[in-house]
C-alpha cells in the first residue's frame, strides 16, 4: 500500500492525473519493485521514473530505436609523442521507417556515444541542439564481484532553457548502463518539449 501511495504522489508531482483504482497503477508498482531489485534507484532520477510511468500509461512516443551500437577505445602515442586516448562510437538508429548509421569520436566512450546519437537525432529533433550532459556518476552495486559488478549510472542533463533532469541506467556493462541513462535523457527532453514522431501529427 505504501508503494502504491508513493507512486500516486509522484504522479501528482509530474502532473499525471489517473484514477487510483486504475489497474495500471498496480502493474507499475510491481515494475518499479522489480527494477529496484535489479539496482535501479528512482529517488535521484525523477526523469527516468516519469518516463517509466508514462510508458505504463502508453503516452511516450517511440522517437527512435537503437538497433545496435559499438564503442571502441584506443590508447596510443600521437605524432607529437603525446599519449592520447580516443573513443569511437558507431550507432544504428531507426526513426520512423528510416534507418541510420553514423560514427563519432569523443574524449570517452559515453561522450562518443552521445555525439554519434545526436549526429542522427538533432537534424530530425532540433530541440536537442541546446541539451548537454552536466554530470555523470557511477556506482558499483555488487562490490564483492570486482570488475564483474553490476553498475548503476546516473546522468544529469540540462537544456538551453535552464531545465535540469536526471536519469538512471543499470547493467553489468558500464557502457550499456550509460546508454540506458543517456537514452532516457534524450527521450525525456523530447517528450518535455512536446516533440512528435516523424510522420505523426
Amino acid at each position: 500500500q505504501s508503494g502504491r501511495s508513493n507512486i500516486l504522489a509522484r504522479f501528482r508531482e509530474v502532473g499525471i492525473d489517473i484514477d487510483p483504482k486504475d489497474k495500471r497503477v498496480g502493474r507499475l508498482v510491481e515494475e518499479v519493485k522489480e527494477n529496484e531489485f535489479k539496482g535501479y534507484a528512482y529517488d535521484g532520477a525523477e526523469a527516468s521514473f516519469e518516463l517509466l510511468a508514462r510508458r505504463a500509461l502508453g503516452t511516450v512516443p517511440e522517437y527512435f530505436r537503437c538497433s545496435n551500437f559499438r564503442v571502441i577505445d584506443e590508447r596510443r602515442w600521437d605524432a607529437g609523442n603525446n599519449l592520447v586516448t580516443l573513443s569511437e562510437a558507431t550507432v544504428k538508429l531507426e526513426i520512423g521507417d528510416e534507418a541510420f548509421m553514423t560514427v563519432a569520436e569523443g574524449n570517452g566512450p559515453v561522450n562518443a556515444l552521445d555525439a554519434a546519437m545526436r549526429k542522427v537525432l538533432t537534424p530530425i529533433y532540433p530541440s536537442l541542439e541546446g541539451m548537454r550532459l552536466i554530470d555523470y556518476k557511477v556506482r558499483i552495486l555488487t562490490p564483492g564481484d570486482g570488475t564483474r559488478a553490476i553498475t548503476r549510472v546516473m546522468i544529469e542533463s540540462a537544456d538551453a532553457e535552464g531545465r535540469h533532469w536526471s536519469t538512471v541506467g543499470v547493467s553489468a556493462n558500464i557502457i550499456d548502463a550509460s546508454y540506458n541513462a543517456l537514452r532516457d535523457s534524450l527521450v525525456y527532453k523530447l517528450h518535455s518539449d512536446g516533440a512528435t514522431e516523424p510522420g505523426q501529427a
